[in-house]
């Protein structure tokens, strides 16, 4: 028996596969453990397993690397992640079942009394042939967290298919297993549907969705705040617009970026509403932490000052990927400070439990990065636990928000449209442009567009919860924004949504007895004010007078009594001007009166 196997398995539960390592868990979660006896059975040398963020993927990586160890399959482990702070958060996990792995590991031979080493896609990209020689001489497990990054760049993929060929087995890990290239991600079987487009095909899925309903993960609610943007253009034009309202794709980034200068109102307001938020969730959950996810560190800087302003206290300041950065996640997730402010260092794997509300205060929009930021805060130590995310009101976001339970694979050919040899994605395509991009950075594409935000202010919009909308507009401090912030933080996920449709029925309530002279604000709920895009608008009107105009034929009125019965019943201005939530009544009271003619 070699000396690693021999000192491994000293440290292993005889139980095995029964129960997880001593360290990581009492035992094994459900999909934890149906994906372990999946694995044992069928013995493959490839293994993809796609678990959402916070479900426990390291626990059950471990578990089946240690099996693998104590049954002399392999003899070492090397596991590749995708920053510096997350490979010795996986050497420290692994140390605590007895797989004692070297984060620091550069060049030569490993010192025997470790088991393997923790290194980064990048620093495999720099030396592939050093580790396809350790690999070569002992049969090694690889285990490739956040799989993903491997196709970041060429040189990264084919740096992993270089250094990891020979591997005995590989087990790929990812809790977003898709991007917008058509780079192969390596060692991903590909399948081809029925459509001819080849798809990436999971061994093992555990989605968000799964994961609520076994009390995994914590229900997410998103708070939106709109509010008006002013700003300059580099022509010198001034331009206002109120975040939430169709507009045009450079208008809507410029309103973001308005919305997000610290120097405005919206920042301070929905800081404090957030910091609100944190208060009443640390009602049950004492030690909940807050985090703001900024898009530059200059921004970073500014939003640690107004917490400090807001709150009384310092906020953990996150900047790079530094050792003293990570020493300071560490020092924040071990305390019961409040707020953390980064910039990169968590969107992805980090591992901070404690956090319950966060800010999306960043331009990035990819659903690869937004599912990443949104996972640092469903990590569920107890049942009740719930999650708090604030965002500002941009289509691409609520959109994303809405599609949480979404399961998406890398799809590896583009479809081509009839009668064309290369055509650019279709609405998947659309969706996933950017995520190819190291899209925890700064793309530049921002400074395409320089302008100078003049001023903004924050209006409390909507809840989002599992897929519904919830919620009137409010002044931020208002009695109506207060009751949504004020939501207990410990809640099963029946009993959020019962909330959030007791706090609408009663702000409608309020609504009707206010004179119309006192309303400043649009008061419809929030199912009737669908946020669109201005392309989205356009189709919605299309789609309108296309129906009109059957409608026309229908019944033999011309198509303006239609238009105008149409405003008569159901309100709002003419079509021009109307939002999308009433032309979306226009359209279902026309397809109503079509099909009673019948």
């Amino acid at each position: 028996m070699s000396t690693t196997a021999a000192s491994t398995s000293h440290h292993l539960s005889p139980a095995f596969p029964g129960r997880a390592p001593w360290g990581t868990a009492s035992k094994l979660r459900a999909w934890q453990q149906g994906a372990l006896d999946k694995y044992i059975q069928e013995q493959p040398r490839d293994f993809l397993a796609v678990a959402t963020p916070g479900a426990g993927k390291t626990t059950f990586a471990l578990t089946l690397a240690s099996w693998l160890l104590h049954h002399h399959v392999v003899q070492q482990v090397t596991v590749v992640a995708p920053t510096e702070h997350l490979k010795k958060q996986w050497a420290e996990a692994a140390a605590r079942i007895g797989i004692k792995l070297d984060p620091e590991y550069s060049a030569g031979p490993l010192g025997r009394e470790y088991h393997g080493v923790a290194v980064t896609y990048a620093g495999v990209g720099v030396r592939p042939m050093l580790h396809r020689n350790r690999i070569e001489q002992r049969k090694t497990l690889v285990i490739l967290d956040e799989i993903h990054h491997a196709g970041d760049s060429r040189s990264w993929g084919e740096a992993c298919l270089e250094a990891f060929e020979p591997a005995t087995r590989r087990l790929a890990l990812t809790g977003t297993p898709f991007r917008s290239d058509t780079n192969p991600i390596p060692f991903v079987t590909y399948e081809e549907g029925n459509d001819g487009i080849r798809r990436s095909s999971a061994d093992y899925t555990y989605g968000y969705g799964n994961a609520l309903a076994d009390g995994v993960v914590r229900p997410v609610i998103f708070l939106s705040y709109s509010g008006n943007m002013r700003w300059r253009t580099k022509a010198g034009d001034e331009i206002a617009a109120r975040l939430g309202e169709p507009m045009t794709k450079d208008a809507v980034s410029q309103a973001w970026r308005t919305a997000l200068d610290p120097r405005g109102d919206w920042m301070p307001n929905v800081l404090r509403a957030a910091d609100q938020r944190l208060t009443e969730v640390r009602k049950g959950i004492p030690d909940a932490g807050a985090l703001v996810i900024a898009s530059d560190q200059d921004s970073a800087r500014a939003y640690a000052k107004l917490i400090r302003e807001i709150t009384g206290t310092k906020a953990t300041l996150v900047l790079s990927d530094e050792s003293a950065a990570s020493q300071r996640i560490e020092d924040f997730s071990q305390s019961d400070d409040r707020w953390m402010v980064a910039v990169r260092m968590v969107s992805e794997g980090v591992d901070v439990p404690r956090l319950a509300v966060g800010v999306y205060a960043t331009t990035i929009s990819t659903p690869l990065f937004f599912a990443q930021a949104v996972g640092r805060f469903v990590r569920s130590r107890r049942r009740g636990e719930t999650a708090s995310v604030f965002l500002p009101t941009i289509p691409m976001l609520l959109g994303f928000a809405n599609e949480m339970e979404v399961e998406r694979d890398h799809v590896l050919d583009k479809p081509k449209k009839d009668g064309e040899e290369e055509n650019p994605y279709a609405e998947e395509e659309k969706l996933l442009e950017e995520a190819e991009k190291q899209q925890d950075e700064d793309t530049g594409e921002q400074d395409q567009l320089p302008f100078e935000a003049l001023e903004s202010d924050a209006v409390f919009d909507r809840v989002l919860y599992d897929g519904a909308e919830f919620g009137m507009q409010a002044h931020p401090g208002s009695e109506e924004e207060q009751d949504y912030l004020g939501i207990p933080g410990l809640l099963e996920p029946d009993q959020v949504q019962m909330l959030l449709q007791r706090r609408q029925a009663k702000q409608i309530a309020h609504s009707r007895k206010k004179p119309d002279t006192e309303a400043d604000l649009l008061e419809l709920p929030a199912e009737r004010r669908p946020v669109v895009t201005h392309k989205e608008l356009l189709e919605l009107r299309k789609q309108l007078n296309s129906l009109v105009g059957a409608y026309v034929h229908q019944s033999g009125k011309p198509h303006g009594v239609i238009h105008t019965e149409l405003r008569r019943v159901c309100g709002g201005p003419p079509s021009a001007e109307a939002t999308a939530g009433q032309i979306r009544e226009r359209i279902k009271k026309v397809q109503e009166w079509a099909t009673r003619m019948r």
